[in-house]
């Protein structure tokens, strides 16, 4: 932690979080989960050009490729979906299930993450854990946001203000250590697609947000969030292994 805090990069990313989580907040006081949450992999479309920009290393075709269909999949989800908004009011008798359920993966996944398995394996599994604890923050967010109209007291008293809190710090702890343990290219795309599927998953079940299809476009969707899932990796690690090539010539040539 103390390496960390001297690290002028790592706050910087940090306050880029942060910011990010920001207006992720605000699109969810707008929104409901299944609108705002597979908007958060357009990350990667826009990290692609500022990692090859900083690294040095050109994009490939196959990676420009990767974009495109993830744009495309994302659209077609959002556009056939059509997800409505859900009841953000829900009570504990609502969470107390699919959160169980949703927590107890979380803590198998860092059991796992922090047990003696090889370095790949425990950043996969730690990358995981603190995904679902974002995701399962951002279902809090989007019940505390709701809640800002009634006042800060409101707010405070409310459990899932506090929810909210531990989750999101837990998530950042395990974050922290999935990138020590292993190598970026196993704990970026499990952290990627651990958060938009926990928040998916606790949008339907207790938010109670739904998809508006029926008939052939439960498949194209099906498919849809195939390619997305399937690209969103693929995306994840190709921009781990150039940040990993581009932090080791970076040292070599100190």
């Amino acid at each position: 932690m103390a390496s960390l805090i001297r690290s002028p990069r790592w706050w910087a990313g940090l306050i880029g979080d942060g910011g990010g989580y920001v207006m992720q907040a605000v699109a969810l006081s707008l929104g409901s989960v299944l609108v705002v949450q597979p908007l958060i992999v357009t990350s990667l479309l826009f990290a692609l050009p500022l990692s090859a920009k900083f690294s040095g290393i050109r994009i490939t075709r196959s990676a420009w490729s990767l974009a495109i269909m993830l744009a495309i999949s994302l659209a077609i989800f959002l556009v056939v979906g059509d997800p409505t908004e859900g009841d953000s009011n829900a009570p504990w008798s609502d969470w107390a299930v699919p959160l169980t359920i949703t927590v107890a993966v979380a803590v198998i996944a860092t059991i796992g993450g922090l047990s003696k398995l090889d370095g790949g394996w425990r950043a996969l599994l730690l990358g995981s854990a603190a995904g679902i604890f974002y995701g399962v923050a951002v279902a809090f967010t989007k019940y505390v946001t709701d809640l800002l109209g009634h006042g800060v007291v409101g707010v405070i008293s409310a459990w899932q203000t506090w929810a909210l809190i531990a989750s999101g710090a837990i998530g950042v702890y395990l974050q922290q250590r999935a990138f020590q343990v292993g190598p970026l290219s196993a704990s970026l795309p499990a952290l990627t697609i651990g958060e938009p599927i926990a928040a998916i998953f606790l949008g339907m079940t207790v938010l109670d947000e739904r998809l508006r299809v029926d008939g052939p476009g439960i498949a194209l969707i099906g498919c849809a969030v195939a390619v997305m899932i399937m690209t969103t990796i693929a995306l994840s690690r190709s921009q781990a292994r150039d940040t990993e090539g581009a932090t080791a010539e970076s040292t070599v040539g100190s």
